[in-house]
């Protein structure tokens, strides 16, 4: 007689009240320009409590950063691999812009699962990575009068997010 194991999916949301889609460009070469994200709908299950096999979903309402002609940022297809240290991981996946979809890597470092004073089940994460922006035709710059451009190719991704594990 064979045993079928059953396979338990657990849904997770983003806790839009303790997270944070950020990132920042540097700015006259120098100063860093920050930018956050406040409109993020995410759509994520784990098999248990099993991030590594996490299937991922973001989307982002650009209107948040003034964005007018592209609406929306996605984050999807992820696949989760541990790295060598303990409690970090790369998060690879196709982020899309503009209509312009190219596979990139994240780093993951996670905090913890916790139950939090009011009986929420959560887990903690800091997301960072770097993508160049002309990637996406995200083109826009100006030449500085002492050299050097207005802002860097370069953007900073950092995220730290709490997800709160639904019933």
């Amino acid at each position: 007689m064979e045993t079928s194991e059953v396979v338990t999916k657990t849904k997770w949301s983003i806790d839009p009240a303790h997270s944070e889609i950020g990132f920042k460009v540097k700015h006259l070469m120098f100063s860093n320009v920050k930018g956050r994200f406040k409109d993020v709908d995410a759509s994520i299950h784990t098999t248990g409590d099993d991030f590594s096999s996490a299937e991922i979903d973001v989307r982002i309402k650009t209107a948040s950063v003034d964005a007018e002609q592209f609406k929306e940022i996605s984050f999807t297809d992820s696949k989760v691999v541990a790295t060598d240290q303990a409690g970090h991981f790369t998060l690879s996946g196709d982020l899309t812009m503009k209509g312009i979809k190219r596979r990139i890597d994240l780093n993951v470092e996670f905090g913890a699962l916790i139950k939090d004073p009011w009986g929420a089940e959560k887990a903690l994460f800091n997301i960072t990575g770097k993508i160049n922006r002309k990637d996406w035709e995200l083109n826009y710059n100006a030449v500085l009068e002492a050299g050097g451009v207005l802002i860097s190719e370069d953007v900073w991704i950092n995220c730290e997010v709490q997800l709160i594990k639904k019933a």
